[in-house]
C-alpha cells in the first residue's frame, strides 16, 4: 500500500514542462527529456487509498488507479504496468492528451489537491516500454471469424487490438495513408510523438492485426461489400464533419478550418512536406474556438512564427475555483491553462484567450484576402452580442476551430451500410453498440464505435468505446466474451452541471 500519511507529508508536484521558449524552437514533446523519477513515485504515493475510489468513476476506463499507484510507489514497474493495461489499450496515448478527469475526482480534490494520477500513468507505460514488459500478445488460437474495423483513431485501434487478441482475424481500414486517425495527423507532436503510436501499430502487427491504409471504405470501396466478406464490422470512422461559421466573409481567402491547418503541419512533421501549404509565419493569427483543438493551433501558430496570436472563446472566463454548480467529484469548469497558452503568455504576459467573444464577419483586402476579423462582446446566456463592444482587430490568417457535428456526411459509407443518424448527427445504435438503421432494417452484424456514435469527445472515451464495442462484436460472433466493457454507448462523463433546484 501506499503511505497512509503520504498525502499530509508530500505536496502536489507534477512533472514539470520545458521552459517555455526552449520548446518554442522544437516540435518534441513539452515533457521531452524531463526527469520523472523520483518525483512520480513520491507523488503517487500521496493517493490515499480510500474506501470508495471515486477515480475509477471519473474515468470511463475504470482505470485501477489505487492500484497501480502503489506499485509505482515502490518502484514495482511490471506490476503497475499489467494493473494498468488491463483497462486501457494505449496508456501512453491518455497519459499525455486525456485532460484527467480522474484527478478531478480523486478524493483529496475535495478539500486539497489530488494526486497527479496523469504524470504517474505516463510515467507507467513509459518505464512499461523501456523495460520490455509490453511484448505482443497474440491469441492461443484463431476463431475462425473475421471482423472489419473501420477507422484507425484510438476507438478502432483499441477495438481492433481487443478482438485480435481474442483470436478474431481482425483487419483495420484506414482511409489515410497512415494509421493513427487524428492521433496522426490531428494532435501535434509537441502533444503526443508519433513514435509511441508507431510502436504499438507494431505491437498490434506482431499479434496478428492486418492494417490497410488508402482503404476510403464508403467511397473507393463499397462498405457493403466488406459487410459481405466479414463476419462482423466496427465502424470508428469518427466525427469529421466540421462546423462551419456562416458569417459575412467567411469566402476569403486565408479562413481555414483548423483540422486542415493542423494536417498540414502534422505531415510536414512526418517529412512528407518541406513547408506546409498554410503557415502561419509572420501572419496574425486569429483562432476562433476554445477548445482543444483551437489550443492545438495555439501551440502550432507559436511554433511556426506567427507575429501575434488571438484565441476567441464565445464563453465567459472561468473563475479559479469550482463553482457552485460543479461540486466534487463532477468535473469543474475552471480556468484552466494549456501549454499553448503558457507560450503565448511567455511574450507579453496576457492570456491570448478572448473571452465572451463572438466573430460578426470578416473584411478583406481588394485581392480577396482575409484582413481582419470584426467581433463583439457577447452576453453569458443566450450569447446575444451586447452593443457598444464592437470591435476590430487585425488577422491575415483565421483558423475555425469549433468542433465537429457527427462522421462525415458527404461519405456514403453510413448508406452502403443502411445506417441512421441520432438527434446529434453520429450514427445510431442499440444499448450494445449494434448499429441502427431503418425502422425494421437495421444492419446485422454492424457496430459502431467512438465518435461517430457519441459525437466529439476525448481520447480515453474512444479507447473505452472501442474495448465495449469490441466486447459486444465478440459476443455477437461467439455467443459470449470475456473482454472488458467498461461503458454504454449512453453513458456520460462527471460534467453534469446542477441548478439551485437541484443542489
Amino acid at each position: 500500500m501506499t503511505d497512509p500519511f503520504g498525502f499530509l507529508r508530500t505536496p502536489r508536484r507534477s512533472v514539470p514542462a520545458r521552459p517555455a521558449d526552449e520548446r518554442l524552437g522544437d516540435w518534441r514533446e513539452v515533457h521531452a527529456g524531463q526527469a520523472c523519477l523520483p518525483l512520480v513515485s513520491e507523488q503517487a504515493n500521496r493517493c490515499m487509498d480510500c474506501g470508495i475510489p471515486f477515480c475509477h468513476a471519473g474515468c470511463p476506463l475504470g482505470n485501477l488507479i489505487p492500484d497501480w499507484n502503489a506499485y509505482a510507489a515502490h518502484g514495482d514497474w511490471r506490476a503497475a504496468s499489467d494493473r494498468l493495461h488491463a483497462t486501457n489499450n494505449f496508456p501512453e496515448f491518455t497519459g499525455r492528451l486525456c485532460p484527467a478527469p480522474c484527478e478531478e475526482a480523486c478524493v483529496l480534490a475535495i478539500n486539497a489537491d489530488p494526486v497527479t494520477i496523469k504524470n504517474v500513468e505516463e510515467t507507467i507505460a513509459d518505464q512499461a516500454w523501456a523495460h520490455g514488459y509490453t511484448a505482443p500478445v497474440p491469441p492461443d488460437r484463431l476463431s475462425g471469424k473475421a471482423v472489419a474495423v473501420i477507422g484507425s483513431g484510438p476507438a478502432g485501434l483499441a477495438a481492433a487490438q481487443q478482438l485480435t487478441r481474442a483470436g478474431h482475424t481482425v483487419v483495420v481500414f484506414e482511409r489515410a495513408d497512415r494509421i493513427g486517425g487524428l492521433l496522426r495527423y490531428g494532435i501535434p507532436a509537441f502533444k503526443m510523438e508519433k513514435a509511441h503510436l508507431d510502436r504499438r501499430v507494431r505491437q498490434m502487427r506482431d499479434e496478428g492485426t492486418v492494417f490497410r491504409t488508402g482503404a476510403d471504405i464508403g467511397g473507393g470501396t463499397d462498405a457493403a461489400r466488406i459487410r459481405e466478406t466479414h463476419d462482423a464490422v466496427i465502424v470508428a470512422v469518427g466525427a469529421t464533419e466540421r462546423r462551419e461559421l456562416p458569417v459575412p466573409g467567411r469566402g476569403l481567402r486565408g479562413v481555414h478550418q483548423a483540422m486542415d491547418y493542423l494536417t498540414g503541419a502534422n505531415r510536414v512533421a512526418e517529412g512528407d512536406l518541406a513547408a506546409p501549404e498554410v503557415s502561419a509565419e509572420g501572419r496574425h493569427v486569429v483562432i476562433v474556438g476554445g477548445g482543444d483543438t483551437g489550443s492545438d493551433c495555439l501551440g502550432t501558430a507559436l511554433r511556426q512564427g506567427a507575429r501575434s496570436v488571438v484565441q476567441l472563446d464565445i464563453n465567459p472566463e472561468p473563475g479559479p475555483t469550482r463553482p457552485h454548480a460543479h461540486p466534487w467529484p463532477l468535473y469543474p469548469k475552471v480556468y484552466r491553462i494549456s501549454h499553448a497558452h503558457e507560450e503565448a503568455r511567455g511574450r507579453d504576459g496576457a492570456d491570448p484567450r478572448a473571452f465572451s467573444s463572438a466573430t460578426l464577419h470578416f473584411e478583406g483586402d481588394p485581392a480577396g484576402r482575409v484582413r481582419a476579423l470584426r467581433l463583439t462582446a457577447v452576453e453569458p446566456a443566450g450569447r446575444r452580442p451586447v452593443p457598444g463592444t464592437e470591435r476590430v482587430i487585425d488577422a491575415d490568417l483565421v483558423l475555425l476551430a469549433l468542433g465537429f457535428s457527427g462522421p462525415d456526411r458527404a461519405c456514403p459509407l453510413g448508406a452502403q451500410l443502411g445506417l441512421v443518424r441520432d438527434e446529434r448527427g453520429g450514427f445510431a445504435r442499440t444499448a450494445d453498440f449494434a448499429a441502427l438503421g431503418a425502422p425494421g432494417r437495421s444492419p446485422d452484424g454492424v457496430f459502431v464505435a467512438g465518435d461517430a456514435g457519441r459525437g466529439q469527445s476525448l481520447v480515453v472515451w474512444a479507447i473505452a468505446e472501442g474495448r465495449s464495442a469490441a466486447a459486444a462484436a465478440d459476443r455477437y460472433l461467439t455467443g459470449r466474451t470475456t473482454l472488458h466493457a467498461p461503458i454504454g454507448p449512453r453513458d456520460r462523463p462527471l460534467l453534469q452541471p446542477l441548478d439551485d433546484r437541484t443542489w
